[in-house]
């Protein structure tokens, strides 16, 4: 038994993955799929994506195997059909009708295997005018609003990396999508195709702020609500030595803890006084720039004041709480998010370092039982 399909690595243990390698949203989705426990192959293109980073630091492609195959030549299509008829998902991340063209579409696979689950992660979606169109996360979450809520008012709305579109509106709505229809296949036998949209994925993401809106609590402009840096006490102050805090005191007996630690008094009123927001922003701001964020850190340490260090990525893994819950791992020399979420009976760990390409070749095609990829395919 290999290490990829050892038992107790996760809960998706036994199901089989084929990744056709892209950029973002797609590799994301295969490596959150890989860390819960499939066995996920990722095909791997000649000469590597567009974008990519040095393989041997590329966090996405953990707890994968890789076999490179050039989709492009006769008996490449063959190749990866071959794994998709022993595969329980597929996950393709090309422009629409591009996986057709190359003889790997939804149609070409399922005649292999009824039972695939096809997964299809794009910025826009598989239909609509803008289908065909190239595009990158700030474009998609631009056009869904989500992008225009960032930011300070008077200012350019702020980019979120590629966080919110990409990965929260993109590789998680995939994730949730192929599992679903997996379950669906499990029990009457029939696949489908998933049609993962980044722009769809963010617009349902900004669902309890559509009813915000609806119910007239939440202004359409940046910079004027409760949690979009308008409120006072919802956002972030910077401190004496050029760091910050991050403030989140919403509810009344959070907010009152968290006039006490500052040592305000005379505000309590403007919890809920929007004129007064201006005066209590003002104060809160002069208070924190008086002290370095360690000092605030400890100021509000053990309480309930929902008051917290804004920290950079190498200071995250050192946070006492998340290195108590190891939050982050060390794995093959590279500090990296822990697999999420946490699972009692079948845990999942990082089993693999990022796959190097085509360096699972023979033991894929031994695994899955598809000499094609180590010698000339037969003809389907």
């Amino acid at each position: 038994m290999t290490e990829a399909t050892a038992p107790h690595d996760g809960p998706l243990t036994g199901v089989r993955v084929v990744e056709l390698a892209g950029i973002g949203p797609g590799p994301f989705a295969a490596m959150l799929l890989g860390d819960l426990g499939a066995d996920v192959v990722r095909v791997d293109r000649p000469g590597g994506p567009g974008l990519g980073i040095d393989p041997a630091r590329d966090v996405t492609n953990r707890n994968k195997r890789s076999v490179v195959v050039d989709l492009k030549t006769p008996e490449g299509a063959t190749r990866v059909l071959g794994l998709a008829e022993r595969a329980d998902i597929l996950i393709e991340g090309y422009r629409p009708g591009v996986a057709e063209r190359l003889g790997v579409g939804p149609e070409d696979c399922r005649a292999r295997n009824p039972r695939l689950v096809y997964g299809r992660m794009t910025g826009w979606g598989q239909t609509g005018p803008l289908a065909d169109r190239a595009g990158h996360d700030i474009g998609y979450i631009a056009v869904t609003g989500a992008l225009g809520m960032t930011g300070e008012p008077g200012r350019p709305p702020v980019a979120p990396a590629n966080l919110l579109g990409d990965y929260a509106g993109g590789s998680l709505y995939l994730v949730v999508g192929v599992l679903a229809a997996l379950h669906h296949a499990r029990a009457t036998g029939a696949g489908q195709v998933v049609d993962a949209a980044v722009v769809d994925g963010t617009a349902h993401l900004t669902a309890m702020i559509h009813g915000m809106l609806a119910a007239g609590a939440w202004q359409d402009r940046r910079g004027a609500n409760l949690l979009d840096g308008g409120c006072p006490y919802y956002g972030t102050y910077g401190t004496a030595d050029g760091g910050h805090m991050a403030v989140g005191a919403l509810e009344p007996r959070f907010y009152a803890e968290f006039l006490r630690l500052l040592d305000l008094s005379g505000l309590e009123e403007a919890h809920a006084d929007v004129t007064r927001w201006p005066e209590l922003r003002a104060k809160v701001a002069e208070r924190f720039a008086s002290r370095t964020r360690d000092e605030w850190t400890a100021v509000f340490e053990g309480s309930d004041a929902c008051v917290a260090p804004v920290l950079s990525l190498r200071e995250a893994p050192h946070h006492p709480h998340l290195a108590a819950r190891s939050t982050f791992t060390d794995h093959a020399g590279i500090t990296q998010p822990a697999p999420a979420p946490r699972f009692s009976a079948t845990p999942a760990t990082v089993r693999t370092g990022p796959a190097r390409p085509g360096a699972d070749t023979e033991d894929v095609a031994r695994d899955w039982g598809v000499p094609g990829l180590v010698s000339p395919p037969s003809k389907p």
